[in-house]
């Protein structure tokens, strides 16, 4: 079996021992190098060549963000951030970076242990199926006049009162926060309630919802029970022990986000939200997955579309890990395949017609 060559870059010297101990264990991995800077970082990388990368945020003399920046259009490599709870892990995943891990309490002895040998040889190995190429990063701009969002201005437009009786499910891992905000970025504050899950630590969920709050027209939050789903608003699930489902009362869609075990790993699921949009909200839903590792909300979107419900699934080309569209597509969940770029306006289409 051919090992993950890992390169680790952490300027703590205890912890990144401990990383690299760790790391070893695990057969399928090798750390050829452990780093305390970026400048020797980018040494490490032109001698080892490794596959894969874990990058602190907080280094010396140059920040992991700065360095994403300067290093991935010169030798893009999958890189897994350790970050503490803070909401420049985005700006690291804007830079290129591939995923990200939350830094674990070193006195809390079973986090760390979790961490070491689940968390980060997990997500370096999903880092190691990263595609480099192709639409990695959301280059969009915020909402502006027609000129700068032609494709999405001229899309058929919906009325106001049926836009309010139907809604869009979106659902991701891997390389999905860049493209749920390249997507979110596009769709106009008068759009269709939205109900995202995005796998994501607890903590990080709130942070993302404000950071998309302030780029997108639509309104962004983390969910809480009880939330309508309304136009103009969109509902991201909350990270951490809870599964999120669509619910109606009163003759509204509502979000419920109780406590519940992990399904295909994950909480919250993608395929949690689906089967419950299929179950509640049936054809008046549009389904939306995009890049992820795995097969979460395949079996969902497929009762979705059973239900009647019109889907859409992010094409390889575009993906950063093509796992949950294409398991979605292989199941015969996917009515249509687009480029991430497409995907706003062949939505907008759908929506016109339901």
């Amino acid at each position: 079996m051919k090992q993950i060559r890992v390169l680790v870059v952490e300027d703590s010297l205890v912890f990144r021992e401990l990383l690299v101990k760790s790391l070893n264990s695990d057969e399928a991995i090798n750390v050829v190098a452990a780093v305390s800077d970026p400048f020797q970082a980018r040494d490490a990388i032109l001698e080892h060549k490794p596959d894969v990368m874990t990058l602190d945020i907080e280094l010396p003399r140059m920040n992991g963000i700065e360095f994403l920046r300067k290093l991935m259009p010169q030798y893009p490599i999958p890189a897994v951030v350790i970050s503490s709870m803070s909401d420049k892990v985005f700006d690291a995943l804007s830079a290129g970076a591939t995923d990200f891990v939350a830094k674990p309490q070193v006195t809390d002895r079973r986090q760390l242990e979790n961490f070491m040998r689940t968390e980060l040889p997990l997500k370096i190995k999903i880092a190691s199926t990263a595609k480099m190429s192709g639409i990695r990063r959301s280059t969009v701009k915020l909402p502006g006049d027609a000129a700068s969002h032609p494709r999405i201005v001229q899309a058929t437009p919906f009325a106001p009162a049926k836009a309010s009786d139907i809604l869009i499910a979106i659902g991701a891992s891997t390389g999905g926060t860049e493209a749920i905000a390249s997507v979110l970025k596009e769709f106009r504050a008068d759009t269709p309630g939205i109900v995202i899950v995005q796998h994501m630590p607890a903590g990080f969920t709130e942070m993302y919802a404000k950071r998309l709050d302030d780029q997108c027209s639509m309104h962004v939050k983390e969910a809480e029970t009880g939330d309508a789903v309304v136009q103009g608003q969109a509902l991201l699930a909350p990270g951490g022990d809870r599964q999120m489902r669509l619910v109606q009362r009163g003759g509204r869609f509502q979000v419920e986000c109780r406590e519940g075990p992990k399904v295909n790993g994950h909480c919250p699921s993608v395929d949690v939200l689906f089967e419950s949009v299929a179950q509640v909200a049936g054809k008046k839903a549009l389904g939306i997955i995009l890049t992820g590792m795995g097969g979460d909300g395949a079996k969902g979107m497929l009762k979705m579309r059973e239900a009647g419900s019109p889907t859409i699934g992010q094409d390889e080309s575009t993906c950063v890990v093509y796992g949950m569209p294409r398991v979605a597509y292989e199941l015969g969940a996917v009515q249509y395949q687009e480029k991430l770029e497409d995907i706003p306006q062949r939505a907008y289409s759908l929506l016109s017609k339901m």
